[in-house]
């Protein structure tokens, strides 16, 4: 389905966001290692949840297809590997493509039985669960950091524990973080011992009523939009964020408030609020938010406001090349953007003639079909093609739109 978003002449709304796909998905692990009863509660509706429930409920299953689900793929491939009987992991085209080696050398120096079954280093996995002796391993710092939490949730079902040592500079700290802290909630003893290292003591999860809280990263949509409408008097507020939140994207409040959102805690989320942008030029390391990369950049360039984000080393192997196709799409939008090498990405008010007409092709790419709809905001309508991707992480998004006063064309993709 193709999209023609056209902006609201007001804005004044409340959204329901929807739970941390994040947290959900290391919690249904950790429950699934607990063999609990206690189900973990208000669990995300997107794709990539429901995909991980299904593999963890339907354990005989020989072949699990987790479509374009990357962390399924990373969780359930450290996951299968301490559980008894064989499994074959695959999925789309494009998850195919991107590499899970560093995670299978990981599990492999522990005692992992893994296999390629098509392109080494690629999936689809044949994984013959057995128990893993091993007690160290070592991993790039600098890699998704879902390979090291899909390491660092099995670790307690070592007979020895476990301890990750992480080569080079470590991206994505907070997600580990919150990776440790669930872990701390579900009863297991980890922790840095260094910058370096992280050890998981022996144990048994424990069944643990808990409750998933909203998505930071479904929420930096929504300061985009405040960041971007032209409305002083814009009125947004977004139930279920915390102010002590582990998700990594939290931070992103604080980037956003140079470009001209104030955020309002009340104690059962956030009311967003427009102030007078402060940033001149941004320039900001993501290496702890990639997910918001798009978020950011897109919102620089329709508010005019050159950049330079580096940490990016994670996107050229997220569901697209998000790299390349930021540039590509907002070319179209008459904006020239620059890439350095694999690690930044640079905006210096160099413009083009823009592509009327022409719509924001999204990649099989959720985060690009919702960072760029609010462009609308400063470029009136916009086609979207695709727009069904965003059921990976915000199935609502849309639905919540159309409440916020946007209208929505529907259109036939080409």
């Amino acid at each position: 389905m193709q999209y023609t978003i056209s902006p609201p002449k007001r804005l004044d709304t409340e959204v329901e966001l929807p739970a941390s796909k994040s947290i959900s998905n290391r919690a249904l692990i950790m429950h699934a290692l607990a063999h609990g009863t206690h189900m973990p509660q208000n669990l995300s509706d997107c794709d990539d949840t429901k995909v991980m429930a299904y593999a963890l409920n339907h354990p005989d299953d020989r072949i699990t297809d987790i479509h374009a689900a990357g962390t399924a793929m990373r969780f359930l491939t450290a996951y299968f590997s301490v559980t008894s009987g064989m499994h074959t992991l695959t999925g789309t085209t494009r998850m195919r493509q991107r590499p899970i080696h560093p995670l299978v050398n990981a599990l492999r120096r522990l005692g992992a039985d893994i296999e390629y079954t098509e392109n080494e280093g690629y999936p689809p996995l044949r994984i013959n669960g057995t128990t893993l002796h091993g007690q160290d391993t070592t991993l790039p710092g600098d890699i998704s950091s879902q390979y090291i939490s899909a390491l660092l949730m099995i670790g307690p079902v070592l007979p020895q524990g476990l301890r990750i040592h992480l080569q080079g500079t470590v991206m994505s700290r907070p997600y580990i973080d919150l990776t440790l802290h669930m872990m701390h909630t579900f009863g297991i003893q980890a922790r840095w011992t260094d910058r370096q290292t992280i050890k998981v003591e022996a144990g048994q999860y424990k069944d643990t009523d808990f409750h998933v809280e909203a998505d930071w990263s479904a929420a930096s949509y929504w300061y985009e939009i405040m960041a971007l409408t032209p409305c002083p008097e814009a009125h947004v507020r977004l139930k279920g964020l915390l102010p002590d939140s582990a998700q990594g994207d939290s931070r992103g409040a604080a980037l956003f408030e140079g470009l001209g959102v104030r955020t309002i805690y009340d104690g059962t989320g956030v009311t967003l609020r427009k102030t007078s942008p402060t940033l001149v030029r941004a320039e900001a390391c993501l290496a702890d938010m990639p997910d918001l990369a798009q978020t950011f950049v897109v919102t620089c360039c329709l508010a005019d406001i050159p950049f330079r984000f580096t940490g990016l080393q994670s996107l050229r192997i997220k569901e697209t090349d998000r790299i390349s196709a930021l540039i590509n799409e907002l070319r179209k939008l008459g904006y020239v953007l620059k890439a350095e090498g694999d690690n930044a990405l640079t905006w210096d008010k160099e413009y083009c003639q823009p592509q009327h007409g022409q719509p924001i092709a999204t990649y099989d790419d959720h985060r690009m079909a919702m960072a760029f709809a609010p462009a609308c905001l400063r470029k009136g309508p916009l086609s979207i093609a695709h727009t069904e991707v965003v059921a990976k992480s915000y199935p609502a998004y849309w639905k919540h739109l159309h409440a916020a006063g946007f209208t929505l064309t529907p259109g036939t993709d080409l």
